[in-house]
């Protein structure tokens, strides 16, 4: 705790502030909260701020500069564990109202004020901003400006979304807080969000001398402010707004867009008492939303998946064996995030297609072109496999046969390092199956990607009984370079993701066979939730893909395979032959219209939804991951099972275990054993309080 009094502070004691005045007599204020390694807003912190708020009030210096104490960055936005708490105890609107209150006290100091970004400003860090006169930001390329509130189901409620669309115009300033976006330096200078730019080593200076100085906002800028926030320009917006919300977040679904252009639209012309007291009614009510408490809830299980990556891998040389699909997108994103990659194959013509697609992938990737010569220089075709003896890490990604697999291990790990990795993509064969002959089964492991690799943000990590612990500390850590997420998973048929989504797959096949159309299986999946029908994914996936691991999963869970899963026609595999189930145009499904007067099943939706939370028990059961919370986050981030549910065990809490069991009886009674309740719906973790 530091003593004030040298700085004017007399008698005031702060633990997260540190007042610094400077010979030019401007005051900096250095947000440092005590005892963690990063700035994120407490309610301590911001009491503390308002007590040397009222003090600059009563004595102001010359100006005011908010600059980080922390190296690595400004401020992440509030304390989330905190806001959990006033949830449970119902004081959001308190915690609300003292933020709002602090920011308003620094927007109404006398003197002038500027916020001096550095690194990630996120969240209440950017509603401080917002509520200063100026802003400057850092050219460092870790800036990053955002309002990602949404993303947790609620919205802006410390003043950003009252004051924001004032400085940057309803239409830059809706879509950043209605995607969550967060901006570089440059563009958050484009749009008006910050006033100047500085390399950070003289930003606290240029803050200071902007403070003394001033600056006029280009007229243009302010014009735009005024234009876009009046009565007719809220009434044309806002529906324009909720159309586009709509393509990707059902009402019912994410209330919270929708709140937060109502409130802007029917109090953004007000004086910003009026638009706070708005913003906070609507915040509060959102917060106690289950959709809010899961997506947050989901927010720390990312947390925790990224903590499991802590650390080195002690991996830059990445081998890949297999230019297919698969193979071929592992190894151009890990050579997008910087590994430097070798590409195998038996035929040089898979290495070249594969070589093709990396380069639309950076093309998309990386925006600068100038940079992306020497992105593509660290993916290098291969033929041969001479880069097994400099790798790191060698992935396997050849076609789903165990024989295949073995055969390629032995001829592959004599070459490999004593300290390298090897690592198979298989999606659904039993690492036991895999191992026999292995040299070194310590330094083996499954290392299961999702398609589309670029965007799917999870990796399986499979185990098996003479792995080392080391060997999956350094597969996570390797994930968390990758920018994806970890999950440790028994290495039993299936592993997690695949295991808990072939039923629901399965169930749609079987639904489709018996003559329910296809676009009406995906509509009763996507009402649910689900960010893709069934049968469109089947599709995506590739229904050889899909057969292959019924092969090795339906004998595993008791199940049978439709014939159109059993028996796959060349060039009919899906959508990357263009035709599937559906046709395909242009890389979208061309569904045909539902039959004139068509009605779906009413226990459709359980059809497909009851076998995935069934499966997903019995994988809690089996042990196939450590705990519920490991097996919800694997299930969204592998599947995209409705985030805003919570993953299945959190909807099974939320709905009643009891309730979904007598419904699993009744599909069972009705269309047979398949519905039959797995082990495991005893388990008293279905029975907790949803949090």
């Amino acid at each position: 705790m530091a003593d004030s009094s040298a700085h004017g502070f007399d008698g005031l004691r702060l633990s997260h502030w540190r007042p610094q005045r400077r010979d030019d007599g401007v005051l900096v204020l250095y947000f440092d909260r005590a005892d963690t390694a990063v700035n994120a807003f407490s309610q301590d912190a911001l009491i503390e701020l308002g007590s040397a708020l009222e003090r600059i009030a009563l004595d102001p210096p010359k100006a005011l500069v908010i600059a980080s104490g922390k190296a690595g960055g400004f401020i992440a936005g509030a304390d989330l564990k905190e806001f959990q708490e006033f949830d449970r105890k119902g004081t959001v609107n308190d915690a609300i109202r003292r933020g709002q209150d602090t920011f308003q006290r620094l927007a109404e100091l006398p003197c002038p004020t500027v916020a001096a970004i550095h690194g990630f400003c996120m969240g209440g860090g950017t509603e401080l901003a917002l509520a200063c006169r100026y802003r400057v930001a850092s050219t460092d390329a870790s800036t990053r400006i955002g309002l990602p509130e949404v993303q947790l189901g609620i919205f802006p409620g410390w003043g950003g979304s009252a004051r924001l669309p004032r400085l940057v115009g309803a239409p830059a300033a809706m879509d950043m807080m209605l995607t969550g976006r967060a901006l570089g330096a440059k563009a958050a200078r484009a749009i008006g969000l910050v006033d100047a730019l500085a390399e950070p080593a003289i930003l606290v200076d240029t803050a200071a001398a902007l403070a003394l100085k001033g600056t006029t906002r280009p007229f243009k800028q302010r014009a735009l402010g005024w234009l876009t926030n009046t009565f007719p320009a809220r009434k044309l917006l806002a529906p324009q707004m909720r159309k586009q919300v709509a393509r990707k977040a059902p009402k019912a679904f994410y209330p919270a867009p929708y709140a937060l252009i109502s409130t802007w639209e029917h109090s953004g012309g007000k004086p910003i008492g009026a638009r706070l007291d708005a913003e906070r009614r609507a915040v509060v009510k959102l917060a106690s939303t289950p959709t809010a408490r899961n997506l947050i809830r989901i927010f720390f299980l990312t947390e925790r998946l990224k903590a499991l990556g802590k650390g080195e891998s002690g991996i830059h040389r990445v081998h890949v064996v297999g230019a297919g699909v698969m193979g071929g997108d592992i190894a151009a994103f890990a050579a997008y995030k910087g590994f430097t990659v070798t590409l195998q194959d038996r035929e040089q013509r898979f290495i070249d297609a594969a070589l093709q697609r990396a380069q639309t992938l950076f093309e998309k990737k990386v925006k600068d072109a100038g940079k992306r010569p020497a992105v593509a220089a660290r993916l290098k075709s291969d033929l041969d496999g001479a880069g097994i003896p400099e790798a790191d890490l060698v992935i396997e990604a050849i076609i789903e046969n165990p024989e295949a697999k073995r055969d390629l291990y032995q001829a592959v790990e004599p070459r490999m390092k004593a300290d390298a990795l090897l690592a198979t993509n298989t999606s659904s064969i039993p690492l036991d199956e895999l191992r026999p002959h292995i040299a070194r089964p310590a330094q083996f492991a499954g290392l299961h990607y999702f398609n589309p690799v670029a965007q799917m943000p999870l990796v399986e990590i499979i185990r098996h009984d003479g792995m080392a612990p080391e060997t999956e500390r350094r597969l996570a850590a390797f994930c968390k370079a990758l920018g994806k997420f970890p999950v440790p998973v028994a290495g039993t048929p299936g592993f997690l993701v695949n295991r808990v989504l072939f039923p629901y797959m399965l169930e749609a096949a079987t639904a489709y066979a018996e003559g329910i159309p296809g676009p009406a299986i995906d509509k009763a999946a996507t009402r649910f939730g689900m960010p893709m029908g069934p049968i469109e994914l089947l599709d995506t996936v590739g229904l050889d893909v899909a057969a292959s691991v019924g092969k090795e999963l339906a004998p595993f869970l008791g199940l049978d395979v439709p014939a159109a899963l059993a028996t796959v026609e060349a060039g009919k595999r899906g959508k990357k032959d263009g035709q599937g189930i559906y046709k395909w145009e242009n890389g979208k499904a061309a569904k045909p219209d539902l039959p004139a007067g068509f009605v779906a099943p009413d226990d459709l939706e359980d059809r497909l939804i009851l076998p995935l939370l069934n499966e997903a028990v019995a994988c809690l059961h089996d042990g196939v991951v450590s705990d519920a919370d490991l097996l919800d986050a694997g299930v969204i981030f592998g599947t995209g099972f409705a985030p805003f549910r919570g993953g299945p065990i959190q909807h099974i809490r939320a709905v009643g275990a009891d309730a979904l069991l007598a419904r699993l009886e009744a599909l069972r009674t009705k269309y047979g054993e398949r519905f039959a309740p797995r082990a495991g719906w005893d388990n008293p973790v279905l029975r907790e309080p949803v949090a």
